[in-house]
Parts: structure tokens; C-alpha cells; sequence
């Protein structure tokens, strides 16, 4: 009989910590613990809220009844490190040493390792983050962007494509370590990544680099233009950035970053709502046709998925334009406390071994 694990998982946001305790592959207990801004501004930086935070997490836990003591490991979202190969990490010194000084940036999600060591320190047991944004496994020719200076960056929401690329494996029946798979997270940015034989070899940088635009970001845009519009002397470069990043995209057409208000809207006749939907289907199909030729067009399955996989509507625009390459399997929403425990369970279940950070590229 196969033991039994307990899993603690934790993933900080901006305004938020989402928890969840997992009985195996079973939800027992989620929760979001929302932070006001008055709790938060107090706060010089990110990494000063963490004792605030870990407080929240375990008054939740007690206040639901659920003793910490029998926890077999705790989980923690993988924030801003060194760019490096997919998996789930054991939390090491090195980790949190990068994790408290924002070596890639400063971010929530850089609390989820910190917060799950404390705990896990005290109850002597491991603690875990999985498929960090920042994992990178990419081929060396799509690096090379033009501009030697200007390489292209793995950037993109690895947790959540890394999971639903193993439920596809799981669905065909094969081992996620022997397919190509293109996979497409459709959120409040948009990353289409061609999976390959369990290694996302490219992918779009979906922060601010290039790729579809989304319901807040630019995506790729005539560069030239981009740079007479930097130096017109009209905007600063905060200015810009925003143009890029969190109101670009639909923001930026229809002033609103809401898909379900697009729809609505384009129900009640709205031909200009219609044609920027429809425009951001015909970018991310684009997409999806170009990581097909990374795969030398032999993809055994294309999956979408995130928030925007919901409208049915939208995915339809997609799927029309490129179920030619394969079958598409539709998984909306993230799912990403299910996906940290998933991690967590193949290592505690000896299915793989915990990887060390940082671990080599390569």
C-alpha cells in the first residue's frame, strides 16, 4: 500500500497568499489570505513581510483546525532566482540567499521558498518550490534575437504549462519525457511554449518581451516604431513601460483588461470589442503555428489553458485556425496550488529526485 503525504502549499501574490493542505492528490483545506494596503505598506520591501505573512498562513491553518505537526513537507512558489531547468527544487541556502535578495527582481512569489523553509525548519521536514517563472530550457538558437546585445529571455508561466503538459501525457497514455506538446497559457499575459521530449526548448517571453498581445500586455510591436515613440520626448520611460506592460493590449483598445466584459460587449453588437478579440485569437494561433515548426511540425497535441481558456468562444477562434497541427485539449484556470502539490508528491513518492539550485543549465 502506497504511504500517505500531507503537503502544505503556499503562493504568495501582491495582495494575497493562497494556501493549500493536499491529502496526496486530494484538496482538504484553500484558502486566499488577502492583504489590505495598509498591511503591506508598512513594509520597506517585499522580503519584510515575511514573518507578517508566515503569521497569516499559520493562524489560517489553526483557525481551520488543521495541525501542522502532521505535515510531511511544505511547498512554497518559486520566486525571481537564477534562470534554471524545470522540476522541484529541495530549498537550500543558496536558494534563499537569492530568494532574499531579489537577484532577478523583487516579487511576492519570492516569499513562497523563504516562508515554506521557516515552517518546514521547525517541523523537520523538506521543504520544495516547483517550475519557477524563471526556468529556462531553452535551445541556444532561440536566444539569438537579432540584436547581440538583446537576447531572448525564458520568461513565462512554467508551473502552470509544466503541469497541464503532464496531464496531456497523462491523457495520451505516454510519458510527458517522450512527446512534443505546445502549450498555451492564456491569462493576463499570454506564453505559448513548445515542449519537447519533457524540456520547454522555446517559448515567448510573456512579460514585456514578444508573442501575442493580451488583456494587459503589448506583446510584440513594430520595433522601430517602439523606439520613435521612446525618444519623441512625449513619455517617460515608466510612461512607456505601462504601454507595454499592465495597460497594452485589450487595456489599451477597449480599456479594459476583462474578457468576460469583451464578450459581453461583442453579444450587444460591438464591432470594435469584436475585432480585437478576434485579432488576439489570430496572434495566439500565430503562435502556436510557429512553435510547431520549432517541433518540425510533429506535435502530438496542443493544450490550452489559464483564465482566458473559459471562453468558449475565444478558444473556438483558436482551435479553428490550427487543429490541422494536432487535437487540442482544453484546461482552463491555473490550478497552480494543485500543480505546486503535484511537485512536491513525485519527489516524496521517489517517482523523481529533488533537484539542487542551482542547478546547471544544459
Amino acid at each position: 500500500m502506497q504511504q500517505s503525504y500531507r503537503v502544505l502549499v503556499i503562493n504568495p501574490g501582491s495582495t494575497s497568499t493562497k494556501i493549500g493542505v493536499f491529502n496526496d492528490d486530494q484538496c482538504i483545506f484553500e484558502e486566499t489570505i488577502r492583504h489590505t494596503s495598509e498591511e503591506t505598506s508598512q513594509f520597506p520591501r517585499i522580503i519584510d513581510q515575511f514573518e507578517f505573512r508566515k503569521k497569516t498562513i499559520l493562524d489560517a491553518l489553526h483557525h481551520e483546525g488543521i495541525s501542522s505537526s502532521k505535515l510531511d513537507a511544505v511547498c512554497g512558489r518559486g520566486g525571481l532566482l537564477r534562470p534554471i531547468e524545470g522540476g522541484t527544487y529541495a530549498v537550500n541556502e543558496e536558494m534563499l540567499d537569492d530568494l532574499k535578495m531579489g537577484y532577478n527582481g523583487e516579487h511576492a512569489s519570492n516569499l513562497g521558498g523563504i516562508i515554506a523553509n521557516e515552517i518546514a525548519e521547525s517541523l523537520n521536514i523538506p521543504s520544495f518550490i516547483v517550475d519557477p517563472v524563471v526556468v529556462d530550457e531553452m535551445e541556444e538558437v532561440a536566444r539569438i534575437s537579432g540584436v547581440p546585445e538583446i537576447p531572448r529571455k525564458s520568461i513565462f508561466h512554467a508551473l502552470n504549462q509544466k503541469a497541464v503538459a503532464r496531464r496531456v501525457a497523462a491523457e495520451l497514455g505516454q510519458p510527458y519525457e517522450e512527446l512534443n506538446v505546445i502549450v498555451t497559457h492564456m491569462g493576463g499575459g499570454i506564453t505559448v511554449g513548445a515542449h519537447h521530449h519533457g524540456r520547454v526548448i522555446d517559448v515567448n517571453n510573456g512579460l514585456h518581451g514578444d508573442g501575442p498581445f493580451s488583456p494587459e500586455r503589448a506583446g510584440t510591436v513594430p520595433a522601430g516604431d517602439l523606439v520613435s515613440m521612446c525618444f519623441s520626448g512625449e513619455y517617460y520611460r515608466e510612461e512607456v513601460m505601462k504601454k507595454l506592460v499592465g495597460q497594452g493590449g485589450i487595456m489599451a483598445y477597449l480599456e479594459t483588461n476583462d474578457a468576460r466584459e469583451v464578450e459581453k460587449r461583442i453579444e450587444e453588437g460591438d464591432e470594435e470589442a469584436r475585432q480585437i478579440f478576434d485579432a488576439m485569437a489570430y496572434q495566439v494561433a500565430k503562435e502556436i503555428g510557429s512553435m510547431s515548426a520549432v517541433l518540425g511540425g510533429k506535435v502530438d497535441a496542443i493544450a490550452l489553458t489559464g483564465g482566458l481558456a473559459y471562453g468558449k468562444s475565444f478558444v473556438s477562434m483558436i482551435t479553428e485556425r490550427v487543429n490541422w497541427i494536432a487535437d487540442c485539449l482544453i484546461y482552463p484556470g491555473e490550478n497552480e496550488l494543485q500543480a505546486l502539490n503535484e511537485g512536491t508528491l513525485r519527489v516524496l513518492r521517489q517517482e523523481e529526485q529533488p533537484k539542487h539550485y542551482p542547478n546547471p543549465i544544459g
